[in-house]
């Protein structure tokens, strides 16, 4: 009998690329779900456009390029989806359309396609349009419980938050501090983008994922906790040790980007001590941004801010290597 002899490591994994995107798009229906019956059929046209022309532009990018098509993976519409959630349901379509590609093509299929890009795709675009349509992306309104929104631009969480303690007379009287309840909060009935608001929602994609072992908990669970931790720290206007850790955690798109950004395989250290320091370091620059910078949310740049560390993080947190004795000095 022959046998067929391959180098070493011998893994085996069910984890299939497809199953992998396939799982996390499935996790990300319940806050769609949400998203459509509290701002209505636009939120679900986001999706749509998102989601196809992301699949669009990677295949037309493939075939100008004479490489493999690889829409079948899931990558390409998972990267669409995760747009479409990103942007407020008052923006024009045509913004999504610009950030599923971009994302596609500036992000992904220029650094190699799946598992070369150093940056998340998804959260870079959002990045690029806040940068190129700041009206646009922060046109958050308030939603209805029954999927109509209200034309009149709201303060979200954070906005609010921050516009309460600004001393801008500008901000202060474009914005109406609200103080919304952790009821508000939980359920996804105040303003903001199409995929973040419902955190119940996101809640129950998160337990999918650790149920199919398509992440684990030390990244999210680590971040979160880091925002809670340093945000009460850090206090705010009325001094340290004096800020709404919950608050924190409810508002924004912590949790949306904790679960389904941060988690990225391609973009986060590949060793546990990585990882942690990777979370706590998403958390800080969260609160810090928060706290101290002129955005009212920093979800979007902590993430790409620890995706560019990473590397450092893969190459001085390296492993142990089984067989290998170390060099005397």
């Amino acid at each position: 009998m022959k046998l067929k002899v391959s180098t070493a490591p011998h893994v085996h994994s069910k984890n299939s690329v497809e199953r992998i995107m396939l799982d996390v798009i499935i996790a990300l229906l319940p806050t769609a779900a949400v998203g459509v019956y509290l701002f209505g059929y636009m939120a679900g046209l986001h999706i749509i456009v998102g989601v196809a022309s992301a699949v669009l532009a990677e295949y037309a990018w493939q075939k100008l390029n004479k490489k493999t098509v690889t829409i079948s993976d899931f990558s390409a519409a998972l990267t669409g989806f995760l747009v479409a959630l990103n942007v407020p349901v008052n923006a024009p379509v045509w913004i999504t359309f610009i950030g599923s590609v971009v994302a596609i093509i500036m992000v992904k299929q220029l650094f190699g396609g799946i598992g070369d890009n150093f940056l998340n795709p998804a959260l870079t675009a959002r990045a690029i349009l806040l940068a190129s349509w700041p009206t646009h992306m922060n046109a958050f309104t308030s939603p209805s419980m029954f999927g109509t929104v209200d034309a009149v631009s709201a303060a979200t969480p954070l906005t609010a938050n921050y516009v309460s303690g600004a001393s801008d007379a500008a901000s202060s009287a474009t914005s109406v501090a609200v103080n919304y309840s952790y009821t508000d909060l939980l359920l996804g009935n105040i303003p903001g983008t199409i995929g973040e608001v419902c955190k119940i929602a996101i809640l129950i994609g998160f337990v999918y994922l650790l149920i199919r072992g398509v992440i684990t908990w030390h990244i999210p669970v680590i971040m979160v906790g880091a925002v809670a931790l340093f945000t009460w720290v850090l206090g705010g206007n009325e001094g340290v040790f004096t800020g709404d850790p919950l608050y924190a955690v409810l508002s924004g798109g912590l949790l949306f980007g904790a679960v389904f950004m941060a988690t990225d395989y391609t973009t986060n250290p590949m060793t546990r001590k990585g990882e942690v320091i990777y979370a706590v370091g998403c958390g800080l620059i969260v609160a810090l941004i928060r706290e101290y910078g002129s955005y009212h949310e920093g979800v979007t740049y902590a993430i790409l801010i620890m995706n560019i560390v990473t590397p450092l993080l893969d190459k001085y947190i390296a492993p142990k290597l089984y067989g290998r004795v170390k060099k005397n000095a």
